[in-house]
């Protein structure tokens, strides 16, 4: 039963870190002329980037703090430093990206820059190195899975999601979501000040 809430705690977290309803809404105002097709691809070239790099992380992630000299705990209180900020911005509703800009960009690019800062940014990348050594590749894994599958839908059916989510009903979510991400932030800077200095 623990595994299970565990998933569960872990595709929330995963949820408000990849943020996908503010990722869909830079993919559809990036792509205002393409059609069904072009979208499609375009959805399932940065789906599958956020896949691959998010999986590179999991498989070798903790490899990489052995090789730069630091551990668990030190990264952890950098990564909670890098999810506040996430979090202040996406509370006070700080644009993720010059969308004007991005609208002149190639289709795979635009698929790039969705792929990554925005759906595996640091913030992400921090997650699922510190989340894969406290629950296992296993079930950090499945959750990563999970939301990056879910996110794929919304990309792949945007034409019926775009008139279910208005950009109010993003900023109150995003809003919302980037209180908890203040929230997991703090939590993880604290527990990592705790391993370091006082155990």
């Amino acid at each position: 039963m623990s595994g299970i809430v565990e998933f569960f705690q872990l595709v929330v977290l995963f949820a408000v870190i990849f943020d996908p309803p503010a990722s869909f809404m830079v993919f559809v105002s990036a792509l205002p002329h393409a059609n069904k097709k072009e979208k499609r691809l375009i959805a399932t070239y940065a789906i599958t980037l956020a896949f691959s790099l998010s999986f590179l992380v999991l498989l070798f992630g903790e490899r990489l703090l052995y090789l730069f000299s630091t551990n668990v705990d030190e990264f952890r209180i950098a990564g909670g430093i890098i999810l506040g900020i996430l979090g202040i911005r996406m509370a006070l509703g700080s644009p993720l990206m010059n969308l004007d800009k991005e609208k002149k960009s190639s289709g795979n690019a635009i698929a790039a820059i969705i792929a990554t800062p925005l759906l595996t940014g640091p913030a992400a990348i921090t997650t699922i190195i510190i989340a894969s050594g406290d629950f296992g590749i296993l079930l950090t894994g499945s959750a990563i899975f999970t939301v990056l599958a879910l996110t794929g839908v919304m990309f792949y059916f945007s034409s019926f999601f775009e008139k279910v989510l208005s950009r109010t009903a993003v900023q109150i979510i995003s809003t919302i979501l980037g209180l908890i991400t203040i929230s997991w932030g703090v939590s993880m800077i604290t527990t990592g000040i705790k391993a370091i200095f006082f155990l």
